[in-house]
């Protein structure tokens, strides 16, 4: 086996080492942010409160995006994904103290370091491909940014339900110790292994370059950071919120149906190529497509939430199933397109402004998600998602479509 992972080429070490970074570092991440909803939720706080402890996370998310893609072109990727590492492992660090001393700010102040580390480990990770995969063998990008995304959202799943599991077993102070150990056996080997020159331009690019000059990224990542809005908005504090505190599951019963959702989202993105690519590779075209089904299947669950035609606990399955799977295919769709759309030279610059975009949905998403179901509940959420939705159903109208033959 030794023998054999030697005797790859170079591109496919580098590969599986910063597949091997992102996964380590996804799988803490959900779990992170597990812990810190479900334990938070225990200590009494409101779902609005709950959805304000990850305002940080996802606000220096949308500026480490912003600023990470320069600083990965002229650092090299190799350095801002070790730097999210460290990042991350400082972030868990804080959130050792006793619970008297885990104040709101400080909780933020921890989650602010983690939004900075995940979205610099996530934009490294995506531009690498780029630099990896052979110019104009569309078909095998398609794959290996579907491969690492699909990876990454299953890695995810796992992570809710380590979280969910770690806190009943070893308590909040024992699972973040757990995963900093973890995480900091990951940065060493990555520190020694990654190569210093990935990722990084030829020419060092000014500051003032961090915004895209590219008509289709700037289209894609208005479109993302709907698409990701209308994710969040529903599910990142008002599910796990309702089925806690509605439908009476426990902590564990939680986590462990949020991974296996966000498990299966993860294999049907790595999928996504057998799905959606047929002779050529995907286009607007199909990304409209998709999210146009997406529209109808979140308008139809909101639907059914809201009239009561199905019981809460079976439309939410079987409406999460479904939302999930088309979800995973559109976004698969995306994350290819940017890597195709983005630039060869400096490529983290035009990543690292879509993430952005991706970012700032997340951030809309998750402050909504807080407080539209505080005030008016789950169903008012997923109408919300529906009409998020639509617009980026009709922003992707303007997405390039392969030349007619």
């Amino acid at each position: 086996m030794l023998k054999k992972l030697h005797s790859l080429p170079e591109s496919i070490k580098q590969y599986l080492i910063v597949t091997g970074n992102y996964w380590a570092f996804t799988l803490t991440d959900g779990a992170l942010r597990m812990l810190v909803v479900l334990h938070f939720y225990d200590l009494g706080y409101q779902p609005l409160a709950i959805a304000m402890l990850f305002l940080f996370y996802e606000i220096f998310g949308v500026i480490t995006n912003l600023v990470g893609g320069w600083l990965g072109a002229r650092l090299g990727l190799n350095r801002t994904m070790n730097i999210g590492l460290g990042l991350q492992i400082l972030a868990l660090s804080m959130l050792l103290l006793p619970s008297a001393m885990l104040t709101v700010p400080w909780v933020m102040a921890a989650q602010a370091l983690s939004g900075i580390a995940k979205d610099l480990n996530k934009m490294s990770a995506k531009s690498a491909i780029k630099t990896l995969v052979p110019k104009g063998a569309e078909d095998k990008l398609y794959h290996w940014v579907a491969m690492l995304t699909g990876s990454k959202n299953a890695l995810k799943g796992a992570g809710f339900f380590l979280g969910g599991l770690l806190l009943s077993t070893a308590g909040f102070a024992g699972a973040v110790a757990i995963m900093a150990a973890t995480l900091l056996l990951v940065w060493i080997f990555s520190i020694v292994s990654l190569k210093a020159d990935l990722g990084k331009a030829k020419s060092k690019p000014k500051f003032t370059e961090i915004f895209s000059k590219s008509q289709k990224v700037n289209i894609l990542s208005a479109a993302r950071l709907f698409l990701f809005a209308a994710r969040d908005v529903w599910f990142v504090i008002a599910l796990p919120v309702f089925l806690a505190s509605q439908l009476g599951w426990e902590h564990s019963s939680v986590g462990a149906f949020l991974a296996l959702w966000v498990i299966a989202y993860g294999i049907v993105q790595s999928v996504a190529p057998k799905i959606t690519s047929r002779k050529n590779s995907p286009d607007g075209k199909v990304a409209t497509l998709w999210v146009g089904v997406l529209t109808a299947v979140t308008a139809a669950l909101a639907l059914v939430m809201f009239t009561g035609w199905v019981a809460p606990e079976v439309a939410l399955i079987v409406g999460l199933m479904v939302f999930g799977a088309v979800f995973a295919i559109n976004s698969s769709l995306h994350s290819y397109l940017i890597v195709s759309y983005a630039g060869d030279d400096g490529v983290s610059l035009d990543i690292g402004f879509y993430y952005m975009a991706n970012a700032m949905g997340r951030l809309i998403g998750t402050i909504l998600s807080g407080w539209v179901y505080q005030q008016a509940g789950l169903a008012a959420c997923l109408f919300i998602s529906a009409g998020m939705l639509f617009l980026t159903f009709i922003i992707s109208f303007k997405l390039p479509r392969h030349p007619v033959r």
